[in-house]
């Protein structure tokens, strides 16, 4: 499959331009909130930007900062948005077929009671998945109980090993080893895992390995 990516950075500088865009008051510490990174590193993609002549910053009082996009700004967060949309698109389609590809062996083999772990957008993607062979989600597992996603009660992780399934999607576009580590450390087969990444456990099945766009909705 081709190979499509967005670096780190721009994936950075798309969130702290949009955030300036739609709140000039915005702090550096509530940026750094939404980038999931240290305050220090918030501050030096700013001056990046700010250099760049990308954002502006205006003194308002002696404590308080302005930031505001400019021109130049602008123009540049509507070219990273648009990479950033193709991206996503391109990736998503890849994931579907992923996961079309691994489900429907599943389904000739009889192995129809599947699970879903995870509840965020890739949990979405592996309904749609399921819903495209005529499957079904068992169960929906996340780390903690409570709530629901898409009209099913959201199991915690002690509990997988109380419902039957036949396999398990472990519904993450970040890196999965983790999760999978974590769920065999729970008692499930990884046989009976399907992640959307390589993973280093054999009995999982995967095919795309980048930076995901995850990384920007969490910023």
């Amino acid at each position: 499959m081709e190979r499509l990516s967005m670096d780190v950075e721009s994936r950075r500088e798309l969130t702290v331009l949009d955030a300036v865009a739609r709140d000039q008051h915005i702090t550096q510490r509530n940026l750094a909130a939404k980038l999931g990174i240290a305050l220090g590193l918030t501050n030096i993609y700013l001056k990046r930007l700010i250099r760049k002549g990308y954002i502006k910053c205006i003194n308002v009082q002696s404590n308080r900062l302005l930031y505001l996009i400019t021109p130049q700004g602008i123009a540049e967060k509507s070219r990273l948005t648009y990479e950033f949309m193709d991206y996503s698109l391109h990736l998503y389609r890849e994931v579907r077929q992923h996961l079309s590809e691994v489900l429907r062996p599943c389904k000739d083999d009889g192995a129809q009671r599947i699970a879903v772990y995870g509840t965020g957008e890739a949990a979405e993607l592996a309904y749609l998945s399921l819903r495209e062979q005529g499957l079904e989600p068992v169960a929906i597992f996340a780390a903690e109980a409570g709530g629901t996603f898409l009209g099913m009660p959201i199991r915690g992780l002690d509990e997988c090993t109380t419902v039957a399934f036949d396999r398990l999607i472990v519904a993450t576009l970040d890196k999965p080893d983790p999760l999978v580590a974590q769920l065999v450390g729970a008692g499930i087969p990884s046989v009976k895992l399907l992640t959307l990444k390589p993973a280093a456990h054999a009995g999982a099945h995967a095919s795309i390995d980048r930076d995901t766009p995850q990384d920007v909705a969490r910023a």
